[in-house]
């Protein structure tokens, strides 16, 4: 067999060397003096270790494999903070959503920045160093109990627990490090559900109250119960079901870092803003409060139900509405209606967006660049998305001009990004 052919079962013995985007790490299969060998993507490992690992798909320029033993660990591996997603279990049994657990939250926090680097320079052409910041307490908290929202899935014999990684098979759990202290007193993870196909567990309020919402079959659509979370001195109502920042700290956090980047000498009072993805108003609220009551400022978000809630969350500034509407259709629509006036308010206001996963995207991009907008702000979620909306907006003339990232999401590759821009 040549040294860099792979199959899929093979049992290889892999040195990694790099992180890679989505919590995977990077070996190399048949490596040599004077080849560079087959990449190859390994979980639940880290750089500068040596592993044993199965192969279980192989692409044309890539392979993907399960670890299944350390062979030489890295003085970063600790003891994995959830038991039942440790590598000590058989791949199939260790629970997903923990994926860096098993490495020290300093060393965690370095890699999300080499991912987060990396993808700026391969993707958007950006050289820049961006250190991650750790939200309040978690330091104290070993990255633990921060998670407000959990959601288990239920098995066909009504064990609860998250999917193990790549599949749709349910890891029973007895523990949930992860999630706050309240949701783990409320979570009855011994009981056995009948006729429940997921629960979730929602906590909300300065009191920390728990909901656990059992569902049969897809989650609720539309509005179910109003809950209210706060943030600094200020409510917000939301559906009880509708999306909120998962982190305990991390509506505060980007709230304040929105406010730290937004450039008053750029942007006017007197203009008008955007809130694109806007949710439940939470990042037009903070616009408003920046700007003083005489500001504009509409949210943007395709849920009806959060369009409501940021229409309640905004109703006291008189110069605050939310509209709902997909955001490429609504900018599209807005450059047809919008008049001079319009327009000139709209160069003088700041366009904040927070897309989903996938990022913005060309046809966005361009509308919001169209607008001429004094600032605009992107809070990222993903990377990679990051860097290509930031390519994009590069192409276009706008440059970063500051950039902070927080480790929103310990113990998981995710990471959260707050992105200004100028001309």
């Amino acid at each position: 067999m040549p040294a860099a052919e792979i199959r899929p079962g093979q049992i290889v013995e892999l040195t990694i060397d790099n992180v890679a985007h989505g919590g995977r790490f990077v070996g190399r299969y048949g490596a040599s003096e004077h080849e560079r060998g087959r990449v190859v993507f390994v979980p639940d490992t880290m750089p500068g270790e040596t592993v044993k690992a199965q192969i279980v798909e192989v692409k044309k320029s890539f392979a993907v494999a399960v670890a299944l033993e350390v062979v030489v660990a890295s003085t970063d591996r600790v003891e994995h903070v959830w038991p039942e997603a440790s590598i000590d279990r058989s791949p199939a049994e260790r629970a997903g959503g923990a994926e860096f657990g098993h490495i020290a939250l300093p060393r965690q926090r370095e890699l999300k920045q080499r991912v987060l680097e990396d993808a700026l320079e391969r993707t958007g052409g950006i050289t820049r160093a961006v250190p991650v910041q750790a939200a309040p307490g978690d330091d104290r908290r070993g990255g633990l109990g921060w998670r407000t929202r959990v959601r288990l899935h239920v098995d066909d014999r009504g064990r609860q627990g998250p999917f193990a990684p790549r599949s749709h098979d349910v890891v029973p759990v007895t523990s949930l490090p992860l999630a706050t202290k309240g949701i783990q007193l409320s979570a009855q993870l011994d009981q056995r559900l009948g006729g429940v196909t997921a629960v979730d567990y929602v906590e909300w309020g300065v009191d920390g109250e728990v909901d656990v919402i059992a569902m049969e079959g897809a989650p609720e659509r539309g509005r179910t119960d109003t809950i209210v979370e706060k943030v600094g001195g200020r409510e917000f109502q939301l559906d009880r079901s509708g999306f909120w920042q998962v982190h305990r700290e991390a509506a505060g956090v980007l709230t304040s870092a929105l406010r730290r980047v937004i450039d008053l000498d750029r942007v006017d009072p007197a203009g008008w803003s955007l809130d694109l993805y806007g949710g439940v108003g939470l990042f037009a609220a903070t616009i408003a409060e920046q700007l003083g009551e005489r500001t504009r400022v509409t949210s943007v978000e395709a849920d009806e139900v959060a369009t409501d809630h940021a229409s309640e969350n905004l109703a006291e500034w008189l110069g605050a509405n939310a509209e709902t509407g997909r955001v490429d259709r609504w900018l599209r629509e807005l450059s047809t209606r919008a008049s001079r006036q319009d327009r000139e308010r709209l160069s003088k206001g700041l366009v904040v967006l927070d897309p989903p996963r996938a990022g913005a995207g060309r046809d966005v991009i361009e509308q919001i660049v169209a607008l001429e907008p004094a600032q605009i702000v992107y809070v990222a979620c993903d990377p990679v998305a990051l860097a290509r909306d930031a390519k994009l907006l590069g192409e276009r003339g706008w440059n970063i001009d500051s950039l902070e990232a927080f480790d929103l999401f310990p113990h998981t590759h995710h990471i959260e990004a707050v992105a200004a821009f100028r001309r």
